[in-house]
């Protein structure tokens, strides 16, 4: 499957084409001789979320708070164009699925009865061996 081919499904109200993904593709920094100097394999895949198709209103402004109105990925982590750019997919996809996951409220709570004997029974138990460690002025 070609990846302009790709739907990108970020849960519901977040379907993009792979068409909307712009791509730039160059040659893989460091050490490999030949073939990483003159291969252009790694891949950098630019989402544009104002402009992306088949992204609801609500969840497009919730990603836009989270990750801004771009998002871009770099992946040279293969030897292979292909490779690469399924690896860009597959981050970006992770990357909305995370960006749209509701953290749940905390309840502020308590400590309970017998956290809060036993710290004072810790803190009672310390004072006493710092009193005994006191020489007496007065023998």
């Amino acid at each position: 499957m070609a990846s302009h081919d790709r739907l990108l499904s970020a849960g519901p109200g977040c379907r993009i084409p792979g068409s909307e993904i712009s791509w730039r593709f160059g040659p893989t920094g460091g050490p490999g001789g030949q073939h990483a100097n003159r291969a252009h394999t790694r891949a950098e895949a630019t989402l544009d979320l104002s402009t992306a198709r088949g992204i609801d209103d609500e969840v497009r402004s919730r990603l836009i708070t989270h990750l801004g109105t771009e998002i871009k990925v770099t992946v040279d982590k293969h030897r292979s164009q292909v490779r690469n750019r399924e690896r860009a997919l597959d981050l970006l996809q992770i990357r909305l699925q995370e960006a749209l996951v509701t953290q749940k409220r905390r309840r502020p709570t308590r400590p309970g009865r017998g956290a809060t004997e036993r710290r004072l029974k810790a803190k009672k138990e310390q004072s006493q061996r710092k009193e005994n460690r006191r020489t007496s002025w007065d023998q």
